[in-house]
């Protein structure tokens, strides 16, 4: 029997000692937690940076086959969120928290389709093919949430957009970040 171990990371970064925030559920950012240095040329007021870490597991062996063990995580990452002290209010405060919280629906959503995988010979290439359905995604979500509340400035579709995340993470609890 032998084990194979990979660690895929699927997120903003790469290197070990960046500062990251998990989602937790209750748990809110604050403008405390964006640390970055803002872009004086950017129109943003605000920018969060998420994203999804995956890593996974394979054992083969001649008795049990193959198996594997998967794990996903949303994360924030403060030293490269920032936003504009005089430009932000807590209507921005909640918009980049949802940018957060669309991070964990789709990592709650990646956890599902990794559930309904089973085993089999090609299993790294299945596992590599759902981490980057999942990273389309979240970056399709993310760019419609902000085109569609104007980047916070559409008030009712931010509301909108509010509810119809809060719905989805209800639908999937059981996929979800567990601290």
């Amino acid at each position: 029997m032998y084990k194979l171990v990979l660690l895929c990371l699927f997120s903003l970064l790469f290197r070990n000692d960046v500062e990251e925030i998990n989602w937790e559920e209750g748990s809110r950012l604050n403008w405390s937690d964006f640390k970055g240095q803002p872009d004086p040329q950017s129109d943003a007021a605000a920018i969060t940076a998420s994203g999804i870490s995956f890593s996974y597991s394979i054992e083969k062996s001649n008795r049990k086959g193959i198996r594997f063990t998967t794990k996903v995580g949303a994360h924030f990452y403060p030293e490269h969120s920032w936003y504009k002290e005089n430009d932000v209010n807590a209507h921005i405060l909640a918009h980049e928290q949802l940018h957060f919280d669309i991070t964990e629906l789709n990592v709650r959503k990646f956890r599902k389709r990794l559930s309904q995988i089973k085993a089999v010979e090609n299993i790294v290439e299945v596992l590599q093919k759902e981490q980057v359905r999942a990273n389309q995604e979240l970056a399709e979500m993310q760019n419609k949430y902000d085109l569609e509340s104007n980047y916070s400035i559409n008030k009712n579709i931010q509301e909108e957009w509010i509810h119809y995340v809060k719905t989805e993470l209800k639908k999937l609890y059981a996929f979800r970040s567990k601290s």
